[in-house]
């Protein structure tokens, strides 16, 4: 039977290992990116799978006052678009770094 601090200190080391994981994980999924498309792909919005926003493309059809309402809800939609995108990149990203961990069920990792 090892001794206590022995199991102390393979706990510490697995837990420096597993913040290491994250850290590598988080550091990939900015560096990923994703499309949000709406309007047919008038609008695209690229983001990190971190969701950090890199730029929009607005396609020049779009830029008529008339339709500035519009133009307003394909940005929205883009937005929210790039956001799923990144959200399932980054789910698949951490559940591959996760699934060796013996985790109950229903416990999610901060990311």
């Amino acid at each position: 039977m090892k001794d206590i601090n022995e199991m102390m200190k393979a706990a510490q080391e697995a837990a420096e290992t597993v913040q290491k994981q994250m850290e590598e994980a988080q550091a990939k999924l900015d560096s990923v990116e994703v499309e949000g498309k709406s309007g047919g792909g008038l609008v695209v919005v690229k983001a990190t799978a971190k969701g950090r926003i890199l730029g929009v493309s607005i396609d020049d059809s779009l830029m008529k006052a008339e339709d500035k309402g519009i133009l307003e809800d394909l940005v929205a939609a883009a937005f929210n678009d790039a956001k799923d995108r990144a959200d399932q990149v980054s789910g698949e990203e951490m559940g591959k770094m996760t699934s060796g961990m013996q985790l109950p069920p229903g416990f999610k990792l901060p990311f």
